[in-house]
C-alpha cells in the first residue's frame, strides 16, 4: 500500500519561503556581528595591589664637607672730598694773555748740560811733588813705620815692591797701587805705609798745583 504524505508536511511547497528565511537569518547574523561592541575591562575590575609599600631609604652622608672659607676682610674705601662750586680756590694760576700769529717769534731756550771734564794727571811737571823734609826724610819715614811681615821673615822673602800713587793738588796721597810685588805680605805692608804718609808739597805746572802720579821703589831687606 503506498503511504501518502500530508500536504502540510510537504516541504517542496515551502522551499522558497525557507530559502528567504535562511537569507534573512544570515544577513541578521552579519549585521549583529558588525554592531557588536567590545568593552575593555577597567583597572577596578583587576582588583587592588595589596603588596607592601617600600619607603625610600635615606642614606646619611659619611663624608663631611669642609667649612666654607672665611669672607675676605673689607677693603678700605677711599673717601672723596667733594668741593662745592661756590667755594673759592685760594691759589689761582695767572696766565698772561698772548696772541700768537704767523709773525710771532717763539724763543726756545735749550738747557746746556755741563760736561764733566776729568782733571789731567801728570807724570812729569815743572815742579815735582816732594815729601816733607825731602827724599831722605821719606825713606826714614818708611823705615820707621814698616813692620816686616812674619811670613816674609819665615820664608826669607826680601826685595823691592814698586808702588804707584797720585799726589793730589792739596798734597794728599790717593789711588795707591802695587805695580810689581814680591809677596809674603810685603805688598800689602807697602800699600799701608804709603797711605799713612803725611801730605806732600803738591806738584805745580805753570805755577798752579796739579795732580801728579808718583812711582816709589819700596825696599824690604832682612837684617
Amino acid at each position: 500500500m503506498e503511504a501518502k504524505k500530508s500536504q502540510e508536511a510537504d516541504l517542496e511547497k515551502r522551499k522558497g519561503s525557507l530559502r528567504w528565511l535562511g537569507i534573512l537569518a544570515a544577513m541578521s547574523f552579519v549585521l549583529v556581528a558588525f554592531e557588536w561592541k567590545t568593552f575593555d575591562r577597567t583597572v577596578a575590575d583587576l582588583g587592588e595591589y595589596e603588596g607592601d609599600l617600600l619607603e625610600d631609604e635615606i642614606v646619611p652622608m659619611s663624608i663631611q664637607q669642609p667649612p666654607p672659607p672665611p669672607p675676605p676682610p673689607p677693603q678700605e674705601s677711599t673717601v672723596l672730598e667733594i668741593v662745592e662750586d661756590d667755594e673759592e680756590i685760594e691759589e689761582e694760576l695767572e696766565m698772561d694773555d698772548m696772541e700768537v700769529d704767523e709773525d710771532t717769534e717763539i724763543e726756545i731756550i735749550e738747557e746746556v748740560e755741563e760736561e764733566f771734564v776729568e782733571e789731567e794727571i801728570f807724570t812729569i811737571v815743572e815742579d815735582m811733588p816732594t815729601f816733607p823734609g825731602g827724599e831722605k826724610a821719606m825713606f826714614e819715614y818708611l823705615s820707621k813705620n814698616t813692620k816686616y811681615p812674619t811670613l816674609a821673615k819665615e820664608s826669607g822673602i826680601q826685595g823691592v815692591v814698586y808702588v804707584t800713587f797720585v799726589v793730589e793738588k792739596d798734597g794728599s796721597v790717593s789711588d795707591v797701587k802695587v805695580l810689581r810685588g814680591i809677596g809674603g805680605g810685603c805688598d800689602e805692608e807697602a800699600v799701608r805705609v804709603v797711605k799713612s804718609m803725611p801730605k806732600w808739597a803738591p806738584g805745580k805746572q805753570r805755577g798752579k798745583p796739579v795732580k801728579v802720579q808718583y812711582n816709589l821703589p819700596y825696599r824690604f831687606v832682612l837684617q
